[in-house]
């Protein structure tokens, strides 16, 4: 198995034993992403919105260290501290890819790191 691990400095650094992403073959498995500002130790939650937004950014920063955009995600995972929040982050998530969603699943948990309300992972390839 090759493996490379992803690290893009415009992305929070990981707060954990964990990489942002490894890269298998044509595979990118993207950790969980929070609204971390890079480079800080700051959340970015003004509104659910501007969280959400800032998950975004943060995974788009790490697919294009891979030299990939929202077009090769195969797969997202969604993590939540409320199921109300669904509609809201849904919103936002929408706005980042055309026409073809990636398959997905949005769950509820009782809590995330640092507090936050939003956690997303995800899945790409290249091929």
């Amino acid at each position: 198995m090759n493996k490379t691990i992803i690290q893009s400095e415009q992305a929070p650094a990981p707060i954990g034993p964990y990489s942002q992403a490894v890269q298998c073959g044509n595979l990118l498995f993207i950790s969980g992403q929070i609204a971390l500002i890079p480079g800080t130790d700051q959340l970015d939650q003004e509104s659910l919105s501007t969280e959400t937004h800032r998950v975004m950014k943060n995974l788009q920063a790490v697919l294009t260290q891979a030299g990939m955009t929202f077009a090769h995600v195969l797969k997202t995972s969604i993590f939540l501290t409320d199921m109300q929040f669904f509609t809201e982050v849904n919103q936002v998530y929408a706005t980042y890819f055309s026409e073809q969603f990636p398959a997905r699943e949005t769950v509820a948990v009782q809590g995330l790191p640092k507090g936050v309300r939003v956690e997303i992972s995800m899945i790409a390839s290249l091929g």
